[in-house]
């Protein structure tokens, strides 16, 4: 992969100017760097039940929601056999949309560029597929009713009980309680854990306060490396923590004046759905010069881009819960995402 990168431009450029396509090799590489960079990002997709989507499948996907059974307590008969249960399955449709982009290149470039632009225009589209393809998985998580807000904090530790995003101040920062509370909601809901334990996607100003309490533990001091999730911080009341600077921030007319809200979303296993980025769902598209024929009459342009079909959607209300909070340092300064 090495020799790949530093391979000489100015000999790709010939090559795949009189080739009608790109090697399998080479476009196995370029495929997997655009993955490998978008799936950097893809901090909110990580945790939903991944659907692949399928050639000729239309535009409408289902993801299955299987209800809890109810609890067995009459006692069995010796000799009788029950009558058993069976499987309460609904489905939740959702219709994906496509998302893509694209950056030409010229021939001048592609001649005296000292990088192998192609490497690095995959690079640049993969983080912004990434970056775009989970901002659609956020803002379909973001439509959960399942809401708590962080109370006020007075100087002599006095709280007070918010119950709209616009009641919030500097004072309602995510606390060790609250963490502790929101665990208990989703127990009490019957949330299952993923691994053990519940998951929160935090934005990094919010995540500035928590690691500074002696609860907190790295992520590096209690996991392998390798078992890590994809931007995962530490952990602290049962919750592992994932860090993302796409964690929505609000800064409209809903919040409170002059202020930022910070939502961190806890979840539970199987709370909501997405489609896979892979077989399919995310695809790298290089066009060499002289592909487009007449428009392109002096092969002067090649291009590189991305496209995908993506959806989410919340499949159980209540193993998902949203908490919004302020932060004393951030929230006067922080832009909305």
């Amino acid at each position: 992969m090495k020799q790949l990168e530093t391979m000489n431009l100015q000999l790709f450029a010939a090559q795949v100017s009189t080739q009608e396509s790109l090697s399998a090799e080479m476009k196995t590489f370029y495929d997997m760097t655009l993955i490998d960079e978008a799936g950097a990002n893809l901090i909110h997709d990580q945790f939903g039940q991944k659907r692949p989507i399928p050639k000729g499948g239309g535009k409408t996907i289902e993801f299955r929601r299987f209800s809890p059974l109810e609890k067995a307590v009459t006692p069995l008969t010796e000799g009788v056999t029950p009558q058993g249960n069976s499987l309460n399955v609904s489905t939740v449709s959702a219709t994906v949309s496509q998302y893509g982009d694209y950056i030409v290149q010229s021939d001048v470039l592609e001649l005296t560029a000292l990088d192998n632009t192609i490497l690095e225009s995959a690079k640049l589209l993969g983080r912004q597929a990434g970056q775009t393809l989970d901002t659609v998985v956020r803002n379909a998580l973001q439509t959960g009713t399942n809401v708590s807000f962080c109370p006020k904090i007075a100087a002599d530790g006095t709280e007070t009980e918010v119950l709209s995003r616009d009641e919030l101040d500097e004072s309602c920062v995510l606390t060790v309680d609250a963490v502790q509370q929101a665990v208990t909601k989703l127990r009490a809901q019957n949330a299952p854990t993923i691994g053990g334990k519940y998951v929160a996607i935090i934005h990094p100003y919010v995540a500035y306060d928590l690691m500074r309490d002696p609860e907190w533990i790295d992520a590096h001091k209690y996991a392998d490396p390798d078992a890590l999730f994809e931007g995962e911080l530490g952990e602290l009341a049962g919750v592992r923590f994932v860090q993302s600077t796409e964690a929505k921030v609000y800064r409209d007319e809903t919040c409170p004046q002059g202020l930022a809200v910070f939502t961190t979303l806890f979840l539970g296993d199987g709370a909501y759905g997405v489609t896979d980025v892979l077989g399919g769902g995310l695809e790298m598209i290089v066009k060499q010069k002289g592909s487009s024929g007449t428009a392109d009459p002096l092969d002067q342009r090649s291009s590189v881009g991305w496209k995908a079909l993506k959806t989410a959607r919340i499949l159980v209300e209540n193993y998902l819960l949203r908490v919004e909070s302020c932060s004393k340092r951030y929230s006067a300064t922080a832009a909305a995402n």
